[in-house]
């Protein structure tokens, strides 16, 4: 069983080792990192490790912007040294949350709970925590990995997210496209159904993005939008109704 441990305190990280090796000698420790953009990295060029213990607060940010910029498959126990952080990780659906410095009895009961888990239970935890992350995120924004860099894109500021060839791309209003480490579906499950629209299997766009709107052949509408697209944005016949609705043309 191998772990990854996220920590940017040097004497908290050995603490946990410590602990670790002590109560559970089966658990390999993987992997440290101690920043969100390290942790990105990391998750991205390494096997899945079967537990991350992550501190809340890192040297560059809140941790949760971790899971705006990446899809964490992986369960996820939460370390802290203030309280008032426990309840947020709560909101995410962890495993567990333990309060710094850990202790060898807390540190067994969170692998004991996390030993119990059904398969299906493991599932729902996983995809509350994804689907929740935007919730702690005052801000409302992604953070998308590019380069070496995490840019910061506001939930405002988006055009449209597309998917193709399996990548998932986001288009920002001033034109610029960066790749991105969601789903469509973990996506759509983010956003308000008031300001995103799923147009089909490879769009989401922003209501304040549509320009205009072409009747298409079959019944069905072509949705132009202040940027260009690799492709139309179809809305299906089936589906031309629920659209209406949504922009407020059908009352």
């Amino acid at each position: 069983m191998n772990a990854l441990i996220v920590e940017d305190e040097i004497a908290a990280q050995r603490n946990l080792i410590s602990v670790l090796a002590e109560v559970a000698p089966h658990i390999k420790v993987a992997g440290t990192t101690d920043t969100v953009i390290d942790t990105i990295e990391w998750l991205k060029s390494h096997s899945k490790p079967d537990v991350i213990f992550m501190d809340i607060h890192l040297a560059d940010g809140h941790s949760f912007h971790i899971f705006d910029a990446i899809e964490i498959t992986t369960p996820v126990i939460f370390t802290t040294a203030y309280d008032q952080y426990a309840l947020e990780a709560f909101k995410l659906n962890s495993i567990e949350y333990l309060l710094k410095p850990i202790k060898a009895n807390e540190l067994a009961h969170a692998l004991n709970k996390l030993a119990t888990l059904t398969n299906h239970e493991l599932i729902e935890q996983l995809r509350k925590l994804s689907y929740a992350s935007t919730s702690v995120n005052s801000t409302k924004l992604f953070l998308i990995p590019f380069k070496s860099k995490l840019i910061p894109i506001s939930i405002d500021d988006v055009c449209f997210f597309y998917t193709t060839n399996e990548q998932v791309y986001v288009t920002t209003l001033d034109g610029q496209t960066y790749p991105m480490d969601k789903s469509l579906d973990a996506i759509m499950g983010m956003l308000s159904g008031n300001d995103f629209y799923r147009a089909n299997r490879q769009f989401i766009v922003a209501r304040k993005a549509i320009r205009d709107i072409d009747v298409w052949f079959g019944s069905r509408l072509s949705v132009n939008l202040t940027q260009k697209t690799p492709e139309r944005v179809i809305v299906s016949k089936n589906r031309v109704a629920d659209f209406k609705v949504w922009l407020g043309v059908i009352r």
